[in-house]
């Protein structure tokens, strides 16, 4: 027993001792593997995957053929068919007119789609449809897959007349979720009119461009013919070539053909948007504009007994950003991402800003499980391996309000004369009591021994730890949002020992 509880330390000291990047590639052997069993179950006739770190794509495999018919292997320099992954590219582009003030998010969608003007709302009372609720699947539309599927290669002209003639809404805007193709082809529209150009050439030139996303495309036969994934549908045991749709007016909503080399370099974008700091601007989007795609802006679901991949039951809350889905799971992670799926492709993205963390899979086979696998893999690969999240530092006006706050323990001698402690503190706290309930901890964890560093929430939150002789203490406190901040909320409790 003495042994294997040796053993259990040295296996949990020696994953604490490895930097992120090293636990990563440890567990790279099991990555491959959990890949390798989807594909095969999934009957996936080619596969590429790969895992974004620290801002570069760190690892990355291929799996089978991208062309049955012709031999040719799947590779990270072959081109799929992504679907809706495309989605958040429309609504980066979006983001970008509307910081150079060409368009707000909040303004009415007819004010550039002047066909919308002649659309009858579900109720009299119904507010307009705003472009904020295209991008979050909010206008009301219905659910449209796998209909929008088949609309990729209509003509602006068609969709125009589509959206004159009328639309049927399932709901009134701004009220729930529902996903909507046609609302992201709208987006489309939008960054035409404004733009004065297509979308496919403004976001050619605004996104791919600037991120050497030199091996991306809208229109499948631009790409070069041994480049080219094709998708195929499994049917009577075999796998069956699936006609590509063209580019068209729905594309915005899930046109594009990309490599996993070059969508590695948006992922690390999207992941170069935290932490929020003071570094000059080097992509093609603003940071805060990043941060403000992938907040979760519209809840799509809760579900308290959600079923992990890895087969954990626990909550899962979801929510959806501008093009980009939100994810925080029973562990207090948040991830954001994308699935695609379309006739003869299934893929999906999503990143773990908080480990700069990001995993990318695409594969030609039918509304392929890209999702599920990619989900299995990261949630595998940060337990198993004890994977560390990035702290938030403390802000100096923490770590001093922390340390004037030691100075008064445990006898809050003259606290009132501090000038530490914002105006509402002593109305809601009392001297004699603080210093009654601190003596009282006190008596039982001893002579302050150490003093942790604080452990911010945020800027103006945190807790720290009091070590003493005979146990430890937790305190916890806030500041007020007054210059200079002041303690305006305090706690404080031992810290009871565990017992075997």
């Amino acid at each position: 027993m003495k042994k294997l509880l040796f053993c259990l330390v040295a296996a949990t000291f020696s994953l604490s001792a490895q930097t992120n990047e090293e636990k990563i590639h440890s567990f790279i052997p099991t990555l491959d593997s959990l890949f390798k069993q989807q594909a095969n179950l999934s009957k996936m006739p080619g596969l590429v995957y790969g895992i974004v770190y620290n801002g570069r794509l760190i690892h990355s495999n291929a799996l089978g053929l991208a062309q049955i018919e012709n031999g040719v292997k799947a590779d990270k320099m072959i081109d799929f068919r992504i679907a809706s992954m495309s989605k958040s590219f429309a609504s980066m582009a979006i983001l970008q007119l509307r910081d150079a003030g060409k368009l707000r998010l909040d303004d009415p969608a007819a004010n550039y789609i002047p066909e919308l003007k002649s659309t009858k709302s579900l109720t009299k009372d119904a507010p307009v449809i705003t472009i904020r609720h295209l991008l979050t699947h909010a206008a009301g539309f219905p659910e449209d897959n796998p209909w929008g599927d088949r609309q990729l290669g209509i003509s602006d002209e068609t969709f125009k007349a589509m959206i004159k003639k009328g639309i049927t809404f399932s709901t009134n805007p701004g009220i729930s979720y529902e996903y909507s193709n046609m609302g992201f082809a709208m987006l489309g529209l939008i960054i035409k009119n404004v733009s004065g150009q297509s979308y496919q050439s403004y976001i050619q030139e605004h996104i791919f461009k600037p991120l050497g996303m030199n091996n991306t495309y809208w229109e499948y036969s631009e790409v070069p013919a041994n480049k080219l994934a094709y998708g195929y549908r499994w049917l009577d045991n075999k796998w069956v070539k699936q006609p590509m749709e063209h580019d068209g007016a729905y594309g915005a909503m899930g046109g594009l053909i990309t490599t996993l080399e070059d969508f590695s370099k948006y992922t690390a974008l999207h992941l170069s948007a935290w932490p929020e700091r003071d570094e000059t601007e080097k992509g093609p989007l603003k940071r805060s504009s990043l941060r403000e795609m992938q907040f979760p802006w519209n809840i799509s679901g809760f579900n308290p007994k959600y079923t992990y991949p890895i087969g954990r039951i626990g909550s899962s809350f979801t929510s959806y950003g501008y093009g980009l889905s939100f994810l925080q799971d029973d562990q207090g992670r948040r991830s954001v991402g994308h699935s695609g799926g379309l006739p003869g492709f299934g893929s999906n993205w999503r990143i773990y800003p908080d480990y700069d963390l990001g995993i990318i899979s695409f594969a030609n086979v039918t509304y392929a499980p890209a999702s599920f696998i990619n989900l299995k893999v990261l949630d595998s690969l940060i337990s198993s391996t004890q994977l560390s999240p990035r702290k938030l530092p403390a802000s100096a006006i923490l770590k001093q309000r922390q340390s004037e706050l030691v100075r008064l323990l445990p006898e809050w001698k003259n606290a009132t004369e501090t000038g530490i402690f914002a105006e509402n503190f002593f109305l809601d706290y009392f001297p004699e009591k603080l210093a009654a309930e601190a003596k009282a901890i006190f008596g039982k964890i001893g002579a302050i021994r150490s003093i942790q560093e604080i452990e911010p929430e945020n800027n103006l939150r945190g807790t720290f730890r009091i070590d003493g002789e005979k146990g430890s203490a937790k305190v916890y406190f806030t500041l007020s949002p007054e210059t200079p901040a002041l303690i305006q909320e305090y706690h404080i409790q031992e810290i009871k020992k565990a017992h075997n």
